[in-house]
């Protein structure tokens, strides 16, 4: 019986940040900001790539995973005009992309400071510039993550267990991924500066979360549904509300980590409450 409620216990001590705060509209505004964002970050991400190594290697290293992604609600369409569009770029269809690229900086930015550090001067623009960094290693991480693929979708498409095995290398490759992204988020884009030991042990964590979640919404692709029902028929329209979506919780995860990042901080550093020094008798 006394298990549970030191559990509880626990787990309230970990989100104490997170009490008294409308995590759900912190995550609303993530998404508003990335929504704006994730076009241009995902072209940008893909031109610097295919300067990197060239856009025929990219089209080699993407091909098979459009064939294989589920098409029930045209994702693979979608992915395979984002990766055309991101290779066709011009240096000034670019850099026209890098303004709005950077709002999901600012966005994240925003919300961990209204969350930690109330009244931050200059907070949009903090958020952007430490977003820079990210762009700038988008080539590298982009293509740690296209080298993964034809090796994980073929083993999907050969189906059985040749397709768990797919699914598990697929996961694990986003999550090393991810790792190093979330890491920067919850070190430089956020306030404040949590111990090393923290951030990377709950950015580990919480890029797992999110590979496991991405690869939820690969799960949705695939489900036959009629995403414009609620829209009278405009399926477009659906499929913009089920991106959003998505893009939300994807957010309330990366508020949950960041908020037990800060709260595990006391426990690693110096920062934890010592006892007074006894008085001389």
């Amino acid at each position: 019986m006394g298990y549970l409620p030191a559990v509880r216990s626990r787990l309230a001590t970990l989100f104490r940040p997170l009490r008294g705060r409308d995590v759900a509209l912190h995550a609303a505004a993530i998404t508003f900001y990335s929504g704006i964002a994730v076009v241009p970050v995902a072209l940008l991400a893909i031109w610097l790539t295919g300067l990197a190594v060239g856009a025929q290697r990219v089209r080699d290293l993407t091909g098979r995973t459009l064939a294989a992604l589920p098409d029930e609600i045209g994702a693979s369409r979608a992915l395979s005009a984002l990766i055309d569009a991101g290779l066709g770029l011009t240096p000034m269809l670019a850099l026209a992309s890098l303004l709005p690229a950077t709002l999901y900086g600012e966005g994240l930015r925003r919300a961990f400071a209204s969350l930690r550090k109330p009244g931050e001067s200059l907070v949009g623009w903090r958020g952007r510039l430490l977003w820079l960094p990210l762009l700038a290693a988008a080539p590298a991480l982009m293509l740690a993550l296209f080298l993964a693929l034809p090796t994980t979708s073929g083993l999907w498409l050969r189906g059985g267990w040749w397709a768990v095995l797919g699914v598990v290398l697929s996961f694990l490759a986003a999550w090393l991924v991810l790792t190093p992204v979330v890491i920067w988020v919850f070190r430089y884009v956020a306030p404040g500066r949590p111990p090393w030991l923290a951030t990377i042990v709950i950015g580990s964590f919480t890029a797992a979360n999110l590979s496991g979640f991405l690869h939820g919404s690969v799960l949705f692709c695939s489900l036959p549904l009629d995403l414009g029902v609620p829209f009278g028929g405009f399926t477009e329209i659906g499929g913009m509300v089920a991106v959003g979506l998505w893009l939300y919780l994807f957010h309330v995860v990366l508020l949950t980590g960041f908020a037990v990042t800060h709260t595990i901080k006391p426990y690693l550093t110096d920062d934890s409450p010592r006892p007074a020094p006894a008085t001389p008798g």
